[in-house]
Formats: structure tokens, C-alpha cells, sequence
């Protein structure tokens, strides 16, 4: 029996676990919170914080293998597990290249991946050159950490410069700046690799932000047939520049003239590959625990139009999810929760997916489930 150990016990953890488990599959996470969405289904949790160099160590010796489900993880930490001997995927070296955002621009730049242009700045000096250089807006990033819109932030005149740079930390952590692309659409494409180097990409899904956390998703992106097989051969150069094993997940804009540019990456299953557990006939979180087993990947073809809508919280307090019954009057809905024992605002609590004969429809059904349930 393969032993699997995840540094990260939320949603992503989770639903890793649940695909795995009919394979019979032992895990272990490593997660602070006690009542984390994973612990209910993890065979171990071992309770330390993510920085806990000792307790990553005590993970990496109770399994076979290790991954994560996020990337703001002590790169340093999986250095030494790699020197002992532990496996490790995706591996340091590729979230080295990640981690930091500035890094993984100029390495996308330097294997002539396509992006947006941007530099690396100090200070509100620096900041007020990038508006004359390219005009505004333009976008300001903190390097590292940022999430769900965390670490953004639009720079819409040169009079917002000074408050731009003071909400994200006034220089406490690196920044970046990026030309602000007018895109068309904002789509993703996940594409996954096995130690075994077998490559399989998904579909190109289309997404659709609200304060800069994903609310939408819908599958097939609506883009023309030679965007989406730049996106295709994007993903497939990305996933093998970057060395990485398991899920990738490539954030790009499809610009005004069709083509391809390449907004951000993750190295894990994510948000916008939820619509694969019932739209694929294999979904990311299985191909990512096949692809660090070295085992061959499952077919990643779209069974049929689909449609994914994020549950966010409204309020903050104890979670308690009312409506489901009337949510499940649509045919085709599934809902997914993710069992996090508080809601606060802006926190991501479940999704909602419904497959259809078309987008239109799918979209429709997710619609009404979501207005049905509340926290």
C-alpha cells in the first residue's frame, strides 16, 4: 500500500484523499488546524504549522512519498528532505522557480514562455518610473504570498501610487511591477506530469473573477482553435521548463489578437480544476496522486460541457450551511463543502458543479444552486 504524505490539510488536501482512497491509498497531513478539512479523512494528522522543520521531517519518514497543496512552504525544508533521500513532488527545485513570482516570471521569460512585461521595484520612486513607462494602470505584486487577489494591487493614477505601496507592506516584502494586459478573457489550463514523464493536459477553462477571488468557472473555454492550441502547447513547454511533477496550474490571459499570455502558475491542483472531478473522466486530484506514484495518467478528456461556481463566505462566525435541499432541485448539480468549522468573509466554504448538455445550461443550474445555499 502506497503511504502518501501532504504538507496542507484544506480543501485541496481533502478532495486528493477522497479520489485516492479508492485505490486504498494510506495519508498523512500536516496541517496547524485540528479540525482542518482533511483531518476527517486523513488517516494521520500530525497538528504543527507549516514552518515546523521537525514535523515536516516526521511526515516525510511515516510515507513514501510527499506533496503540498499550496506553495508557501519552507523551500529549505523540502531541500532536506530531498538530501535524505525522501521523494518529493513537485520537487524544491521547481518551487523554487514558483515561489517567488518575480523568479517565475524570468524563468517563463528566459524559455521564451510568453508574458506580460515587468520588473522588479524598490520603493515609490521606482513604482512612479513603471507609470511612465508603460502607463497606467499597472499592477503592483508583492513577490511572495499572495492569494485570491492577496498581494495585488491596481494602480489606476499616479496620485494611488503611495497607498498602493503602503497596503502591501511598504517595502516589507519584495515587489514587482507588471504592465496591465487589456485581455479578452482570463483562462487556465491544467496539464500534469508523472515521474514517470507521461504529460496529459485538461481542457482550457474559462474564468471569472469577483474581488479577485475565482467565482465562475465553465468548460470549454469559448476561445478560437488556435488560442486554445497555443494554450495546449504553452502547457505542455511550462509543465516540462519548470521540471515539475504532478499538477500544474497555468493562469493566462487571451489577449485581444488571440494569443496567449502567461498571467501566473501553481504548482498543485486548483480552485479552477474542480469542474474535473465530474466533468473529465479523470479529474486533477487523481492524475497528481498518479503522477507522484509514477504511475501512468488517466484520460483528461471533458465527458461533457461544465460549469463550477466557489461557495464564498458572506459572514463571519460558525459555519452552518442552510438550502441544501432546494439546491439539489437541478439535475446534474453536485455540490461539494468542505467542512471548515468557521465562515468569514471572502473565505472559500464548497462548490458547486452541474455538467450539461451545454455551457448555458450548466451554468444555469450552478446559478440557482449557489442562491439557494447560505453559511
Amino acid at each position: 500500500m502506497h503511504r502518501i504524505g501532504i504538507i496542507g490539510g484544506g480543501q485541496l488536501g481533502k478532495m486528493m484523499i477522497l479520489d485516492a482512497k479508492r485505490l486504498d491509498y494510506y495519508f498523512v497531513i500536516l496541517d496547524p488546524t485540528k479540525n482542518c478539512p482533511a483531518d476527517s479523512i486523513a488517516d494521520e494528522h500530525i497538528v504543527a504549522g507549516f514552518d515546523d522543520v521537525e514535523a515536516i521531517k516526521q511526515l516525510a519518514e511515516r510515507v513514501d512519498v510527499v506533496t503540498y497543496e499550496f506553495e508557501h512552504i519552507n523551500v529549505k525544508a523540502l531541500q532536506l528532505l530531498e538530501e535524505q533521500g525522501h521523494k518529493v513532488y513537485p520537487s524544491s527545485e521547481t518551487l523554487l522557480h514558483i515561489q517567488n513570482k518575480l523568479n517565475q516570471k524570468d524563468w517563463l521569460r528566459k524559455h521564451e514562455i510568453p508574458v506580460p512585461d515587468y520588473f522588479g521595484v524598490n520603493g515609490v520612486d521606482e513604482i512612479l518610473q513603471a507609470g511612465e513607462k508603460y502607463g497606467y494602470p499597472i499592477i503592483l505584486k508583492t513577490c511572495t504570498g499572495g492569494y485570491d487577489g492577496k498581494g495585488n494591487a491596481i494602480i489606476k493614477t499616479r496620485e494611488e501610487v503611495e497607498s498602493a505601496y503602503e497596503s502591501l507592506g511598504a517595502g516589507k516584502l519584495p515587489l514587482m511591477i507588471e504592465e496591465f494586459v487589456p485581455f479578452e478573457k482570463e483562462v487556465s489550463i491544467l496539464v500534469c506530469r508523472s515521474a514517470n514523464g507521461d504529460i496529459k493536459v485538461f481542457p482550457v477553462a474559462e474564468n471569472v473573477h469577483v474581488n479577485s477571488i475565482l467565482d465562475e468557472t465553465t468548460v470549454p473555454a469559448v476561445i478560437s482553435k488556435e488560442s486554445t492550441e497555443e494554450a495546449m502547447e504553452i502547457a505542455k513547454k511550462t509543465i516540462e521548463v519548470f521540471g515539475c511533477c504532478g499538477m500544474l496550474c497555468i493562469e493566462l490571459f487571451v489577449k485581444k489578437d488571440g494569443h496567449i499570455l502567461v498571467n501566473e502558475l501553481a504548482p498543485r491542483p486548483h480552485n479552477s480544476g474542480h469542474y474535473t472531478i465530474e466533468g473529465c473522466f479523470t479529474s486533477q486530484y487523481e492524475n497528481h496522486i498518479r503522477a507522484i506514484l509514477g504511475q501512468p495518467l488517466g484520460d483528461t478528456s471533458l465527458i461533457r460541457p461544465t460549469a463550477m461556481k466557489n461557495v464564498i463566505g458572506q459572514t463571519n462566525g460558525d459555519a452552518n450551511v442552510q438550502g441544501l435541499e432546494e439546491a439539489y432541485q437541478k439535475s446534474g448539480v453536485k455540490i461539494h463543502l468542505y467542512g471548515k468549522e468557521k465562515v468569514a468573509v471572502g473565505r472559500k466554504m464548497g462548490h458547486i458543479t452541474a455538467t450539461a448538455s451545454t455551457i448555458e445550461e450548466a451554468l444555469e443550474a450552478v446559478r440557482f444552486a449557489h442562491e439557494k445555499i447560505s453559511f
